[in-house]
């Protein structure tokens, strides 16, 4: 767990490094890894990857996964031909948690949240469920990709 929470961190400097350029800002290369720090540059992550989508407006670990649009709006940031976004409702929340959640296990994500705790849940989901999801989503993502890059590469570089 130690390793995975240094990864995370790690990873999500470098991301939040690169949207901004390159530059290094108070909080990145030097900052200490803590919980506050991981929340909000994976907060960083989620507004980045969802900017432009019709719709949602991230905020928070909370109220602003509450109706799955930002939800669908992540997971159609990395794959895009697994949902038509274009056909989505704010209002059918049930409709975007199902069309999110089964794009997302589709793919290989494991399905950390249910339909119906969501919609139990209303206007204010549990953010530290929401936040687990979304940290699952993000290794999925970002930083699966990123190791089988770095092996491939060392095994590449084994091979000449």
């Amino acid at each position: 767990t130690q390793i995975t929470y240094l990864s995370l961190n790690n990873t999500l400097r470098m991301h939040s490094r690169a949207a901004r350029g390159g530059a290094t800002a108070a909080s990145g290369a030097g900052a200490a890894a803590n919980p506050a720090s991981i929340k909000e540059r994976l907060l960083g992550w989620c507004q980045q990857a969802t900017q432009g989508y019709k719709y949602v407006n991230v905020t928070n670990f909370s109220s602003s996964w509450a109706d799955g649009m930002a939800f669908c709006a992540l997971v159609h940031h990395y794959l895009p031909n697994s949902i038509n976004y274009d056909a989505l409702n704010p209002k059918d929340r049930r409709r975007n948690f199902e069309i999110a959640f089964k794009a997302a296990e589709d793919n290989g994500c494991a399905p950390l949240l249910d339909v119906n705790d969501m919609i139990e849940m209303g206007d204010k989901p549990d953010w530290k469920c929401v936040f687990t999801y979304i940290q699952s989503l993000y290794k999925h993502f970002v930083m699966m990709p990123q190791a089988m890059a770095a092996r491939a590469a060392a095994t590449q570089a084994g091979n000449h």
